[in-house]
């Protein structure tokens, strides 16, 4: 562990929290073998959580029993706040919601003061954040593991959860797969694409004109493509983009805090709707994904309540990403190549 010095207010502070611990920040940051492990991860928990095993139950839930798990979260959530909670109460840790009105995160105290505050009582942090500098500043100045549910870069627990739906769906670790991303260029797909990329599943990315994917988010996807021999292409063809597509998502087209631009965005998503006639030149047995909430000008009822439609499966699956990042993160330490 090393320690460095920052600077608040007029004073130099020494932190000693950093290098050691591992936080789940964003996919990218995460070795291929590391990525897998969580994924696989997350299907050993859903197994033992649907073999309703007394036995196994009560041997997981000695984990972290006694323990704190925060969640901080300064955005609305349904599927996130449900899954966190429920994977933290598998561990037999308390979770502790705090939302945005609950504590005084840069508010009445510095956000320094408070990070080092709540994680000095509480095994992990998850943090539900509107931007991503809010996500390093809790990493940098933690002593626990902080696990983003989501900022406007990144967010990686969907990653898991749909990875892990795709290889209960379509076996990606058997089949070449193709999965095309049609809508805006957000947090989901950048941590969604790097994510099928490190299993080999090739990714078209379809965005309006003027809409582009980070630089950041092409130079690792493009590396990765080579890396893994399979393909990465971004574009503003959806038609193009949908051919041959073994997996189709989307996602919002409005992000929380663009209410304000709603009008001018649709405007420009024009076209971008998973319809009958995207899915027609997709593979036959394609499978449609959402992470949800959805609403009407992103995918029709056709396509969104289909048979080819896993959106419901993906939710569930939420809660298995959620067991693997505790399990790795917190309970292991995170060494992502222990025994469950």
């Amino acid at each position: 562990m090393t320690t460095t010095e920052k600077t608040v207010g007029n004073f130099s502070i020494q932190s000693s929290s950093g290098s050691s611990i591992r936080h789940l920040v964003s996919i990218k940051d995460l070795t291929d073998d590391e990525f897998k492990a969580l994924v696989d991860r997350a299907e050993y928990y859903k197994k033992v959580f649907k073999s309703n095993d007394t036995a196994e139950f009560q041997k997981q839930h000695l984990k972290l029993l006694g323990k704190t798990i925060a969640l901080i979260f300064t955005k609305r959530s349904t599927r996130t706040r449900i899954s966190t909670e429920g994977a933290a109460a598998f561990f037999g840790g308390q979770p502790m919601f705090l939302g945005k009105d609950d504590i005084q995160l840069g508010v009445n105290e510095s956000f320094y003061d408070t990070t080092k505050v709540v994680s000095s009582m509480v095994s992990c942090i998850f943090a539900r954040v509107n931007k991503h500098a809010d996500i390093q500043n809790l990493a940098k100045d933690s002593s626990v593991p902080i696990i983003n549910a989501l900022c406007d870069r990144f967010h990686p627990l969907q990653a898991i959860c749909d990875m892990l739906t795709i290889k209960e769906k379509l076996d990606y670790e058997n089949n070449k797969l193709k999965m095309t991303w049609v809508g805006d260029a957000n947090n989901v797909i950048n941590d969604m694409a790097i994510a099928a990329l490190k299993l080999g599943i090739d990714v078209s990315v379809a965005t309006p004109p003027g809409i582009e994917l980070e630089d950041e988010i092409v130079e690792e996807a493009k590396k990765l493509a080579t890396k893994n021999n399979c393909e990465f292409v971004a574009t503003h063809d959806s038609l193009a983009a949908c051919k041959d597509a073994n997996i189709l998502v989307t996602d919002t087209f409005v992000s929380m805090g663009e209410e304000f631009a709603k009008e001018a965005k649709l405007k420009q998503f024009a076209g971008f709707q998973i319809n009958s006639e995207l899915c027609s030149v997709a593979a036959p047995n394609y499978k449609f994904m959402h992470c949800l909430p959805r609403h009407h000008e992103e995918v029709t009822d056709e396509v969104f309540y289909s048979e080819n439609s896993i959106v419901f499966e993906e939710a569930e699956n939420r809660l298995y990403a959620a067991m693997a990042a505790i399990d790795i993160f917190v309970n292991h330490k995170g060494d992502f190549f222990s025994e469950p």
